[in-house]
């Protein structure tokens, strides 16, 4: 099966493939700009970017950048979408990923639009008020949610408040990287799977108009990618596989943590946003989960849900430091994330993404999945 083209509002790109976006420092200019060659959507994530350019930041002596302003840096994102926008050479498309935790919300989503980026993705919340602040540019809009409910919810105040619905959205299931939209417990039953939850979600978008549906949180291979589309999956959204490619902006160590991860080692803790959050077990986890506090205080501001470190401090560290921590390629403190199925990624090891993309789209075997297999459908 050759996979259709993916059109969302005025974007059309050749592969049905939106790179998800990963921060802090894991999806950048050179991990989005070279998906989007491809003919595919890289993504650029506007968490922490005044790491990416600390030359354009403050910053406190340990080298954190200070407030939200510095810490999700206008200048920083733009200088990152438009390097990504490069690298692209005029294929594909570049997004931007937002989480609606994030503090100044508002005004990264403008800086973002003001940047030139194709569509903007929120998730972590519902965005409810994203419409009002990219004041009619010709950008898309595309939701993550995690059910019908709150894709009707969004649509009904969009469309009530703004006059427009969703350009596209995204079912994240409970396997993804990061945050999760739904309770640890939930996390884990059949029900809130993404191959359950996602005929009721198809349903609710093929309500308000036929608004594309891509499938995320779990999707590995072409063999799933090729299953969701004939169920009626407009796209994918997949993260975790591109970890482990050469030009994923992440550093080094990042790359060997998750391709040395068992499956064991990829578990859910409780953050600072409120929501589970997938990682890998590495030092700073391991200290965590034996009960030492590693909070150092609020420097960054980074999401509002934390309250300037109140819950930070609860839960015994800040997601911002130690995200960044990661980025910096500090093993000991730093945060690494993983989808559920991360483990696998060792049977393929470091590729390129088009190597990557060759497999994703049945041009190539893929050596993480047995050639055989099939998706067992619900």
């Amino acid at each position: 099966m050759t996979l259709p083209k993916l059109r969302i509002r005025h974007i059309e790109v050749d592969v049905p493939i939106i790179q998800g976006g990963m921060g802090v420092g894991i999806s950048w200019e050179n991990l989005a700009g070279a998906v989007a060659r491809y003919g595919a959507i890289g993504v650029v994530s506007a968490v922490g970017t005044g790491y990416r350019h600390p030359d354009l930041v403050k910053r406190d002596k340990f080298g954190r950048p200070i407030g939200s302003e510095n810490t999700h840096s206008p200048e920083a994102l733009k200088r990152i979408i438009q390097d990504a926008k490069e690298i692209a050479g005029g294929r594909g498309a570049i997004g931007v990923n937002i989480l609606c935790a994030i503090t100044d919300y508002g005004r990264v989503a403008r800086d973002a639009v003001e940047a030139g980026a194709d569509l903007i993705i929120s998730g972590a919340g519902l965005p409810m008020k994203l419409p009002q602040y990219v004041d009619g540019a010709e950008v898309a809009l595309v939701p993550i949610v995690s059910s019908a409910r709150a894709l009707n919810l969004i649509c009904r105040t969009w469309e009530k408040r703004y006059g427009r619905l969703p350009d596209a959205v995204v079912l994240e299931g409970p396997k993804s990287g990061g945050h999760q939209g739904f309770k640890y417990e939930d996390c884990f039953k059949p029900e809130y799977q993404l191959e359950s939850l996602f005929p009721e979600v198809l349903e609710e978008a093929k309500r308000w108009g036929d608004i594309p549906v891509i499938v995320a949180g779990g999707v590995w291979s072409y063999h799933d990618i090729r299953w969701y589309i004939e169920h009626g999956a407009a796209g994918v959204q997949m993260a975790t596989r591109f970890l482990a490619t050469h030009e994923c902006d992440a550093p080094l160590i990042y790359k060997e943590t998750v391709l040395s991860a068992e499956e064991e080692d990829i578990i859910l803790l409780k953050s600072p946003v409120g929501y589970p959050l997938r990682v890998i077990k590495t030092p700073f986890i391991e200290r965590l989960l034996a009960g030492v506090n590693g909070w150092k205080g609020c420097v960054s501001h980074c999401v509002t849900p934390c309250n300037k470190g109140e819950e930070a401090k609860k839960v015994g560290f800040c997601i911002a430091d130690r995200l960044g921590a990661a980025w910096l390629g500090n093993y000991e403190e730093g945060i690494f994330i993983s989808g559920a199925n991360g483990h696998r990624l060792k049977k393929q090891g470091m590729i390129s993404v088009e190597e990557l993309l060759d497999m994703l789209t049945g041009k190539v075997p893929d050596p993480t999945v047995e050639e055989d297999s099939v998706r067992i459908t619900v």
